[in-house]
């Protein structure tokens, strides 16, 4: 049987971070790298030392725009070495998806 573990967060993207410059004029969204890298920070911020060796699954469903309050969910099969993620804002659900992962080398 693998364990699971879940972790839930909440995530805040200001409207001036640097990402945003030209993403898009007017009507700045955060991208989806963006979202794959806050996730995968997360993980590092829960597990420790672990490398994101892929993202076997991703799915983008909504706009997200900065400055509002987006839930992160993270849950962790550390033995399968794989963590689904789920972005929720107060429209619904934004993007959903998993990352896979291995200790990170010394």
């Amino acid at each position: 049987m693998t364990r699971t573990l879940d972790f839930h967060t909440i995530v805040e993207v200001s409207e001036h971070h640097p990402c945003l410059a030209g993403h898009f004029p007017g009507r700045p969204l955060l991208p989806a790298v963006l979202l794959l890298d806050l996730a995968a920070a997360t993980l590092r911020e829960r597990l420790g030392a672990v490398r994101v060796t892929g993202v076997p699954a991703a799915k983008f469903l909504r706009p997200v725009p900065p400055g509002g309050p987006l839930q992160l969910s993270l849950r962790v099969e550390a033995a399968r070495g794989r963590a689904a993620f789920r972005y929720e804002t107060a429209d619904g659900l934004a993007a959903q998806g998993e990352l896979s992962f291995s200790p990170a080398p010394p």
